[in-house]
C-alpha cells in the first residue's frame, strides 16, 4: 500500500525530490528501511488516513553518530486531493509532539523549494525558522529551484 501511494503522489507534485517512477526502492528495501526506523530511538515514519485510504505519509531519520544523533530531516507528502484540508499540519504537529518526548531529538531540519509559498507558510505556522538557501537545489524538466532550509528547536 505504502509503494503504491509513493508512486502516486510523486506524480501530482514537483516540489519533491523524485518524481514519477524515481523513488526505486523495491518491497523488501521498503521493508527493511521502515523496520530500521521502527527499531530507532529517533526516527519515525508517520501515515496519515482518512476513511481508511492513505492520503500522507512522514518520514523523520537522524544519523546515529553521537554528535548528530539529536538532529534530523524530515520529508512529507500529502496526496493533492487532500491539500488544504489540514492534513500536513496535523502530521507535522505530530512529528513535533514526539520529538519533544523523545528524549533524544533537539532539532528538526527540513529543506523546501523556494517557491513552495504554501508549505513554507505552514512551516513559519509551526514555529520553523529561515536558516539558509541552498542554490541550484532542484532541477525538474531542466528548470532549476533554490532550496529553503528551515528548523526548528526541541526544547
Amino acid at each position: 500500500m505504502l509503494l503504491a501511494y509513493i508512486n502516486s503522489v510523486s506524480g501530482e507534485t514537483d516540489n519533491l525530490n523524485f518524481g514519477a517512477g524515481e523513488f526505486g526502492l523495491t518491497f523488501d528495501e521498503e521493508r527493511q528501511y521502515l523496520d530500521n526506523i521502527r527499531r530507532s530511538e529517533n526516527a519515525i515514519y508517520l501515515l496519515g488516513f482518512i476513511d481508511e485510504v492513505l492520503v500522507s505519509a512522514l518520514s523523520f531519520t537522524c544519523e546515529q553518530r553521537e554528535r548528530t544523533k539529536h538532529t534530523g530531516e524530515f520529508g512529507i507528502t500529502v496526496l493533492k486531493s487532500h491539500w488544504g484540508l489540514g492534513v500536513g499540519e496535523a502530521m507535522l504537529t505530530t512529528l513535533i509532539e514526539w520529538a519533544k518526548i523523545s528524549g533524544v531529538i533537539r532539532k528538526i531540519n527540513l529543506t523546501v523549494r523556494s517557491d513552495n509559498d504554501r508549505a513554507i507558510q505552514l512551516y513559519k505556522k509551526l514555529g520553523f525558522q529561515y536558516e539558509g538557501k541552498r542554490t541550484r537545489d532542484l532541477s525538474v524538466n531542466g528548470t532549476f529551484y533554490d532550496g529553503i532550509l528551515m528548523g526548528m528547536e526541541i526544547n
